[in-house]
Protein backbone atom coordinates (compact mmCIF):
# COMPACT_ATOMS: atom_id res chain seq x y z
CA UNK A 1 0.00 0.00 0.00
CA UNK A 2 2.66 2.44 0.43
CA UNK A 3 4.10 1.92 -2.98
CA UNK A 4 0.51 2.87 -4.46
CA UNK A 5 -0.09 5.68 -2.08
CA UNK A 6 3.20 7.05 -3.72
CA UNK A 7 1.85 6.23 -6.89
CA UNK A 8 -0.90 7.98 -6.57
CA UNK A 9 0.76 11.37 -4.97
CA UNK A 10 2.78 11.02 -8.46
CA UNK A 11 -0.18 10.92 -10.34
CA UNK A 12 -1.79 13.83 -8.86
CA UNK A 13 1.05 15.83 -9.33
CA UNK A 14 1.19 14.75 -12.78
CA UNK A 15 -2.39 15.47 -13.49
CA UNK A 16 -2.31 18.96 -11.92
CA UNK A 17 0.99 19.70 -14.35
CA UNK A 18 -0.91 18.38 -17.08
CA UNK A 19 -4.28 20.65 -16.00
CA UNK A 20 -2.13 23.62 -16.10
CA UNK A 21 -0.02 22.65 -19.17
CA UNK A 22 -3.46 22.45 -21.07
CA UNK A 23 -4.93 25.28 -19.93
CA UNK A 24 -2.13 27.14 -21.47
CA UNK A 25 -2.19 25.07 -24.15
CA UNK A 26 -5.35 25.94 -25.04
CA UNK A 27 -5.07 29.66 -23.99
CA UNK A 28 -2.17 30.03 -26.54
CA UNK A 29 -3.63 28.04 -29.41
CA UNK A 30 -7.03 29.26 -29.32
CA UNK A 31 -6.90 32.79 -27.49
CA UNK A 32 -9.09 31.82 -24.41
CA UNK A 33 -10.18 30.13 -21.71
CA UNK A 34 -11.35 26.39 -21.88
CA UNK A 35 -13.01 25.66 -18.49
CA UNK A 36 -14.39 22.27 -19.12
CA UNK A 37 -10.96 20.49 -20.20
CA UNK A 38 -9.11 21.94 -17.33
CA UNK A 39 -11.18 21.16 -14.87
CA UNK A 40 -11.78 17.56 -15.41
CA UNK A 41 -8.47 17.01 -15.55
CA UNK A 42 -8.08 19.20 -11.98
CA UNK A 43 -10.81 17.09 -10.82
CA UNK A 44 -8.84 13.70 -11.70
CA UNK A 45 -6.14 15.05 -9.56
CA UNK A 46 -8.21 15.63 -6.83
CA UNK A 47 -9.09 12.44 -7.23
CA UNK A 48 -5.91 10.22 -7.22
CA UNK A 49 -4.55 12.89 -4.03
CA UNK A 50 -7.87 11.26 -2.01
CA UNK A 51 -6.77 7.81 -3.16
CA UNK A 52 -3.28 8.64 -2.55
CA UNK A 53 -4.48 9.74 1.30
CA UNK A 54 -6.80 6.51 1.83
CA UNK A 55 -4.09 4.53 0.36
CA UNK A 56 -1.23 6.33 2.86
CA UNK A 57 -3.94 5.94 5.79
CA UNK A 58 -4.67 2.51 5.52
CA UNK A 59 -1.15 1.86 5.03
CA UNK A 60 -0.17 3.30 8.49
CA UNK A 61 -3.34 1.68 10.37
CA UNK A 62 -2.78 -1.89 8.55
CA UNK A 63 1.43 -1.92 8.64
CA UNK A 64 2.68 -3.45 5.63
CA UNK A 65 0.87 -5.87 3.34
CA UNK A 66 2.62 -8.68 1.49
CA UNK A 67 2.52 -6.34 -1.70
CA UNK A 68 4.90 -3.89 -0.44
CA UNK A 69 7.60 -6.68 0.84
CA UNK A 70 10.26 -7.73 -1.97
CA UNK A 71 10.79 -11.59 -0.17
CA UNK A 72 6.74 -12.01 -0.62
CA UNK A 73 5.19 -14.80 -2.33
CA UNK A 74 2.34 -14.63 -4.16
CA UNK A 75 0.10 -16.93 -2.00
CA UNK A 76 1.41 -14.34 0.75
CA UNK A 77 -1.68 -12.26 -0.39
CA UNK A 78 -4.17 -14.88 -0.49
CA UNK A 79 -6.96 -14.35 1.02
CA UNK A 80 -10.71 -15.25 1.03
CA UNK A 81 -12.61 -13.29 -1.53
CA UNK A 82 -16.12 -14.84 -1.20
CA UNK A 83 -18.29 -17.77 -2.91
CA UNK A 84 -19.26 -18.00 -6.05
CA UNK A 85 -21.40 -20.68 -7.33
CA UNK A 86 -19.64 -22.61 -10.06
CA UNK A 87 -21.29 -22.99 -13.99
CA UNK A 88 -23.89 -19.69 -12.99
CA UNK A 89 -25.30 -18.55 -15.84
CA UNK A 90 -27.12 -15.69 -14.01
CA UNK A 91 -23.76 -13.30 -14.21
CA UNK A 92 -23.58 -13.72 -18.43
CA UNK A 93 -27.83 -13.16 -18.06
CA UNK A 94 -27.59 -10.18 -15.99
CA UNK A 95 -24.96 -8.42 -17.69
CA UNK A 96 -26.67 -8.90 -21.33
CA UNK A 97 -29.79 -7.40 -19.88
CA UNK A 98 -27.37 -4.39 -18.12
CA UNK A 99 -26.43 -3.88 -21.74
CA UNK A 100 -29.51 -3.78 -23.26
CA UNK A 101 -31.02 -1.65 -20.16
CA UNK A 102 -27.68 0.49 -20.78
CA UNK A 103 -28.22 0.61 -24.63
CA UNK A 104 -31.83 2.18 -24.16
CA UNK A 105 -30.13 5.28 -24.04
CA UNK A 106 -28.85 5.38 -27.43
CA UNK A 107 -32.31 3.33 -29.29
CA UNK A 108 -35.02 4.51 -26.92
CA UNK A 109 -36.78 4.10 -23.85
CA UNK A 110 -39.01 1.61 -25.30
CA UNK A 111 -36.19 -0.71 -24.98
CA UNK A 112 -35.61 -0.20 -21.40
CA UNK A 113 -38.67 -1.12 -20.37
CA UNK A 114 -37.86 -4.71 -21.90
CA UNK A 115 -34.67 -4.59 -20.48
CA UNK A 116 -35.33 -4.06 -16.79
CA UNK A 117 -37.61 -6.48 -15.81
CA UNK A 118 -35.12 -9.38 -17.27
CA UNK A 119 -32.67 -7.95 -15.58
CA UNK A 120 -33.94 -7.44 -12.51
CA UNK A 121 -35.20 -11.69 -12.62
CA UNK A 122 -31.44 -12.02 -13.03
CA UNK A 123 -30.54 -10.01 -9.94
CA UNK A 124 -32.52 -12.15 -8.05
CA UNK A 125 -31.81 -15.28 -9.47
CA UNK A 126 -28.04 -14.29 -9.28
CA UNK A 127 -28.60 -13.55 -5.72
CA UNK A 128 -30.86 -16.19 -4.28
CA UNK A 129 -29.57 -18.61 -6.62
CA UNK A 130 -27.83 -20.76 -3.47
CA UNK A 131 -31.16 -20.02 -1.29
CA UNK A 132 -33.92 -22.39 -2.03
CA UNK A 133 -35.01 -22.53 1.55
CA UNK A 134 -35.82 -26.10 2.77
CA UNK A 135 -34.10 -27.93 -0.09
CA UNK A 136 -30.97 -25.64 0.16
CA UNK A 137 -28.11 -27.88 -0.11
Amino acid sequence: MKFNGNLFYFLTAFYFIDAAGYAIWWYNSNGGYEPIGTAAIAMVGFMSLFLAFYLKNTHKRQGVVPEDRLDANIEDGDSEIGYFAPWSWWPLFLGAFAAICFAALAIGWWLFFIGFPLALVALIGFVFERSRGLNAH
